[in-house]
């Protein structure tokens, strides 16, 4: 496969920060003096920050627009991805491989663009990316092809000659099915691992 364009995810994917979504909607519950029910991160997982936040507001009567709701998630995990969060294990080196023969990148990302931004200036590796897709701002969370197609066509690169690169099996799935070349990226915190490789 001749290799002209990247499309990566951010969480789980070149950063390790999955961690911190885990419990982001049940802290974020417990601010707000409501009891979380079980499996919460399974239900969130697949959603935008914004669908997130919808079923927050839906499902446990918060009287907040959902806007403000987004905001009060992105403050709770806000710190981490401004002061602590890391790329993974070999995710310089790999993006400096791929600028080297003149890959084109960029990322898609259910994550908040201010704390994608915050944690890749801080790291140094804001520069490699050409463009930042979220799920927020398209209007279409990982369920739906859409973030890869807009990625795409401002990559300008061939679809048989672009690879994305995802952690979360939904994620991975949907481009697939958009008939994308996938390349899965380990995640500890991934339930479905085996999914992965097919």
């Amino acid at each position: 496969m001749k290799l002209s364009g990247a499309v990566f995810d951010f969480d789980g994917t070149l950063f390790d920060t999955m961690s911190v979504w885990d419990t982001a909607g049940e802290d974020y519950l417990k601010q707000c003096g409501k009891a979380p029910r079980e499996n919460l991160c399974e239900v969130l997982k697949p959603k935008s920050l914004s669908g997130a936040a919808e079923y927050l507001k839906k499902n446990y009567d918060l009287p907040l627009s959902v806007n403000e709701i987004v905001d009060g998630v992105t403050k709770t995990v806000g710190d981490f991805y401004l002061c602590e969060a890391q790329p993974k294990n070999g995710v310089r080196e790999f993006l400096t491989a791929l600028r080297e023969i003149n890959v084109r990148m960029c990322i898609t990302t259910a994550a908040e663009r201010k704390l994608t931004e915050g944690a890749l200036k801080r790291c140094g590796l804001f520069g490699f990316f050409e463009k930042i897709f979220t799920c927020g701002e398209v209007g279409h969370d990982k369920n739906d092809p859409y973030i890869y197609c807009e990625a795409l066509s401002f990559l300008g690169t061939k679809k048989d000659e672009t690879l994305v690169f995802e952690d979360a099996y939904h994620a991975a799935k949907t481009a697939k099915g958009a008939g994308f070349y996938v390349a899965a990226v380990y995640d500890s915190r991934e339930k479905a691992p085996e999914k992965m490789k097919a």
